[in-house]
């Protein structure tokens, strides 16, 4: 009996993986193309046969006037049917009203499961179309085309897609794998400083968490960052890439170490939200991850030296490292709402030394008001 017992037991384990491996994309699904112009474009949408497939790209309405002609001229051989969808840009269009808008306009187009949409934009664009391709009649495929470095070093990767609710960021969303990631580099010369520098702090955390010899390049190489020269983008933006793709490869449904990308994010948001969205994703990153690196110094997890390094590392890059006008008491309590709760207690992302980051869970409300008092900037500050 026991013989035939463990046969049928591995074969449905077996089995059980194959699915899970599917269920979960286990399997690299996607390729992260990463080139200087649009030229490449048509080739690699071919490779996923658009030219049987209607095209649809969703775009808002600063990116569609730089670059909507340059895309559709780029492509339009290699599409059945070639649209755009322009909606208002900015966060305030990531909602589900938005979502409901362009289901209408891809049911009066005609779409069906079968075809595919286009995210030409942002953060917000790549996440309010990546929940509609998960949505709209179950499913259907997306291909991301970010433009801004934020969305090309960490938005438009692993899948994570959603609509903000009431104003708390990403509290309505799905995992939606793309067909492909397409990133022009060279529209980065466009993108406004203040952007620009935005998306940094989002590489800078990537560094952070898992490659201290990508940190140190940041370091060596900050001149050519800040003067957008393409070459230092490219290996930049790969060298990001390939720390997000390893995480969420590893762990596509953050059951596990992708919580880890979540560094500065949890106070992040809570300022991003306490100020109602007049700063920047990557700025409120930048000051959550001074924040759990206060923490982590606090925890004796970091140096004094290390943390004054992490960040004052930040201000070559135009990036905050003190906020102003803001109630410690209020950020606190919005960091309860946060999504990364569990059991009433936050998953907060720590800092055990440079490259190196973890989950932790005993992390105590006052450790975060002694964090959020430390980046506090009050008027007397300067005089003292």
């Amino acid at each position: 009996m026991c013989v035939p017992w463990r046969a049928w037991l591995s074969f449905v384990i077996v089995i059980m993986a194959q699915r899970l491996s599917i269920l979960y994309n286990k399997k690299p699904c996607y390729d992260i193309v990463v080139s200087k112009s649009f030229e490449e474009l048509a080739a690699e949408l071919k490779d996923l046969g658009t030219g049987e497939k209607r095209v649809c790209i969703v775009t808002d309405s600063n990116v569609g006037v730089l670059y909507e002609r340059e895309l559709k001229e780029a492509i339009r051989d290699v599409c059945k049917k070639l649209c755009v969808y322009t909606f208002p840009a900015g966060e305030a269009s990531k909602t589900l009203d938005s979502a409901r808008d362009i289901y209408r306009y891809l049911i009066e187009e005609g779409f069906d499961r079968k075809d595919v949409l286009l995210a030409l934009g942002g953060g917000v664009t790549g996440d309010l179309t990546g929940y509609v391709a998960a949505t709209y009649l179950r499913g259907i495929d997306y291909v991301q085309i970010p433009t801004t470095l934020l969305a090309q070093a960490d938005s438009s990767i692993g899948g994570k897609t959603g609509v903000d609710f009431d104003g708390y960021k990403n509290m309505v969303g799905a995992f939606k794998m793309p067909r492909l990631v397409y990133m022009n580099l060279s529209v980065l010369k466009t993108l406004p400083d203040r952007q620009y520098f935005s998306g940094f702090a989002e590489v800078m955390k990537h560094a952070l968490i898992k490659d201290a010899g990508f940190y140190e390049w940041l370091l060596t190489n900050m001149y050519e960052i800040c003067e957008k020269d393409l070459d230092t983008l490219e290996e930049m933006v790969m060298r990001s890439c390939a720390v997000k793709k390893a995480i969420v490869e590893k762990d596509p449904l953050e059951q596990g170490d992708r919580a880890l990308l979540n560094l500065g994010h949890t106070v992040g948001h809570a300022i991003e939200k306490a100020k109602g969205f007049e700063l920047y994703h990557g700025e409120c990153v930048a000051l959550g991850v001074v924040a759990a690196a206060y923490i982590s110094y606090k925890k004796e997890y970091l140096s004094l030296e290390e943390y004054l390094e992490i960040r004052d590392m930040f201000v070559p890059f135009y990036l905050p490292i003190t906020i102003e006008n803001i109630s410690p008491d209020e950020v606190l309590k919005l960091t309860k709402s946060d999504k990364k709760m569990e059991n009433d207690s936050i998953k907060f992302i720590l800092l055990k030394q440079i490259g190196k980051a973890v989950i932790d869970r005993s992390v105590t409300d006052q450790e975060i008001l002694d964090a959020l008092n430390e980046i506090y900037y009050r008027e007397e500050d300067a005089y003292e």
